[in-house]
């Protein structure tokens, strides 16, 4: 996990810690970013954790004791920053009671926590949208078109000397293409690296980013196009925020592109990395 940004507001008995994380997904976790708001009391224990992410969207009673969670569920309880500052709102004594401290909840200043809230909230929100991990790569240098969507080829290299092949899956998602407004955007991408692959949903947009685990795929590059082979890119596509993409997918297009596909990146992958880091469109 890691932790970019940390605000703290004073609330009399209790503080309140507003920080962005990115948690970075793997076999034994999932990707996922976003805010979360801890309550702390006493030594700056933490009594109450609430997960504002995009997946991960659930509250904890004493995280650091009890450790007790419970989900938000998005279709009754909508933005989950907005529910988490009414519970501390209206109820936050007997969240404080429930997660194992009665001694810090019988301090709590409701109109001193009040006080705090609008600028909590808005930091919040604030963090939630300008913390957010995206990225803008490369198109690639070698395209491969498959009707309403196209595959990007290259080789990168990153400053910290990993890097290896990359496929860019990208789609032209508003205007038309020749047309002077047409935007293209990359709605997947494929980091085959040698030290530590990964690939990415929404790179521009939500980013979640999964690592392989290899050694359950050894071969990174086989895996990601076994995806195409067998029609899931359709479902990654729609995963990543593109339903309308996936919608007009066509998997008999795909398979007559896959042998060449298939061929140059191999051809790409066996080939030494590039001498200077390779840098992506926009830096963050």
């Amino acid at each position: 996990m890691q932790q970019r940004t940390r605000e703290r507001f004073d609330g009399g008995a209790v503080s309140f810690i507003v920080q962005h994380e990115l948690w970075d997904g793997n076999i034994q976790d999932h990707s996922d970013q976003g805010v979360a708001i801890l309550v702390q009391g006493g030594n700056d224990t933490t009594v109450l954790r609430f997960n504002c992410f995009d997946l991960e969207r659930s509250y904890i009673y004493g995280p650091e004791g009890k450790n007790k969670l419970f989900r938000m569920d998005p279709t009754v309880d909508g933005n989950p920053i907005g529910w988490s500052v009414s519970q501390i709102r209206n109820i936050l004594p007997e969240m404080v009671t429930e997660a194992g401290y009665p001694e810090i909840a019988g301090q709590i200043d409701k109109s001193k926590v009040a006080s705090v809230l609008k600028d909590l909230e808005a930091t919040a929100r604030e963090l939630f949208a300008t913390g957010r991990n995206t990225v803008k790569h490369n198109r690639g240098h070698d395209m491969f078109e498959a009707g309403n969507f196209r595959f990007g080829l290259e080789m990168r290299k990153q400053a910290g000397g990993d890097g290896g092949l990359a496929i860019h899956v990208l789609a032209d998602l508003a205007g038309t293409p020749g047309r002077t407004y047409m935007e293209e955007t990359e709605m997947l991408a494929f980091d085959c690296f040698r030290i530590d692959p990964h690939y990415h949903y929404g790179p521009r947009n939500k980013n979640h980013r999964i690592f392989w685990d290899k050694t359950v795929v050894a071969d990174t590059l086989e895996w990601t196009l076994e995806q195409f082979r067998t029609g899931k890119l359709r479902d990654m596509i729609a995963r990543a925020g593109y339903p309308g993409v996936a919608a007009d997918y066509d998997q008999r297009v795909v398979d007559e592109i896959f042998p060449a596909l298939a061929a140059r990146a191999r051809e790409i992958q066996a080939q030494p990395l590039p001498e200077e880091p390779t840098p992506n469109l926009v830096p963050r």
